[in-house]
């Protein structure tokens, strides 16, 4: 986890805890805060909702800001007698206290023309609390969870080493009649960047085929390696095996097998490394698949042949590749 992780849980907690905690029912099954920021004390974690790799928009202006990452969605109610003003006031101090960068914000009025519907529809599978506050159900509270007018919102972000962490907190009365005038509820939205799983489609020897004859290489995404490393990950097997149907069924393709990289790291390392994978895919054909290898040659391009920008996590993740090409 990184300093600035720390450093904003550690002012959140500091900020949130400066206010009396009151009782509330008890969380959801399993929920529990971010590590990146506790919540206001004395609040009611209602429902979270975690996605280890998503696309999500976040309001931003009259527009919406469209990040992608480990998403995490949390649902609070704040003790009785704390107004949405208090409450989101703890959570914007906490945060640029952190360094957070504020990029929108907005109150009352003033967010009417936000796009707030993606932080307002419900939690797609929530584990709710069986408890109730005031003979109010947890899933009535997310139906009803917002009074149009009242809202609060700040969205922004905190770098940190591995990118920038985008947060997003909306307040605001409850939509319950009864209780808008006692409590206020929180949504918080928090994206960490982080890659999504490769490796996980495989093409057919069919796809390949028609590839091949189509474009004269294929890129594959279902080789995958450790970061750093030449060594093929087991889960590799399926698209191997693909590999040498199409070879075993025409003897007389004879292919490049080329390695690919991002753009991170040194250009000299990542030629070398790009190489060393590309000899690992033709050394398992050869001597698991009983392909001939003088039908194969390896080769690396490191990250001189992109196919998408290296800008972003999504991009280097399409730019890490081993591509067939025909000779």
């Amino acid at each position: 986890m990184s300093k600035n992780f720390y450093r904003l849980s550690a002012l959140a907690v500091l900020v949130a805890g400066t206010t009396h905690a009151q009782t509330m029912p008890p969380d959801a099954p399993g929920a529990q805060d971010h590590a990146a920021i506790s919540r206001y004390a004395g609040s009611w974690l209602v429902a979270q909702e975690t996605r280890p790799f998503d696309q999500v928009k976040l309001p931003s202006g009259n527009d919406v800001a469209t990040v992608e990452g480990r998403v995490t969605r949390l649902f609070y109610v704040g003790p009785a007698g704390k107004s949405v003003l208090e409450v989101q006031r703890n959570y914007e101090q906490a945060l640029e206290a952190a360094g957070g960068t504020r990029r929108d914000g907005c109150a009352d009025d003033a967010c009417g023309r936000r796009p707030f519907k993606p932080l307002r529809d419900l939690f797609a599978d929530p584990k709710l609390p069986k408890a109730q506050l005031e003979g109010w159900s947890p899933i009535t509270l997310l139906q009803q969870w917002q009074e149009a007018g009242t809202e609060r919102y700040w969205y922004g972000t905190v770098n940190t080493p591995n990118g920038a962490l985008h947060v997003a907190v909306l307040t605001a009365k409850p939509g319950t009649i009864a209780l808008s005038s006692k409590y206020a509820a929180t949504v918080i939205e928090i994206v960490e960047p982080k890659a999504m799983d490769a490796g996980k489609v495989t093409v057919d020897a069919g796809a390949l085929t028609k590839g091949l004859e189509a474009e004269g290489k294929v890129a594959l995404y279902g080789l995958t390696f450790d970061t750093g490393k030449a060594t093929i990950k087991p889960e590799s097997a399926a698209q191997l095996e693909q590999m040498a149907r199409v070879l075993q069924g025409n003897a007389s393709l004879k292919v490049h097998i080329v390695g690919h990289t991002d753009n991170q790291g040194a250009l000299d390392t990542n030629l070398a490394l790009s190489k060393a994978r590309a000899q690992a895919v033709v050394d398992a054909l050869a001597t698991t698949y009983k392909v001939d290898a003088r039908r194969l040659s390896a080769a690396g391009l490191a990250s001189y042949a992109p196919v998408a920008s290296n800008a972003n996590d999504a991009g280097r993740a399409r730019n890490r590749r081993v591509e067939m090409v025909v000779q």
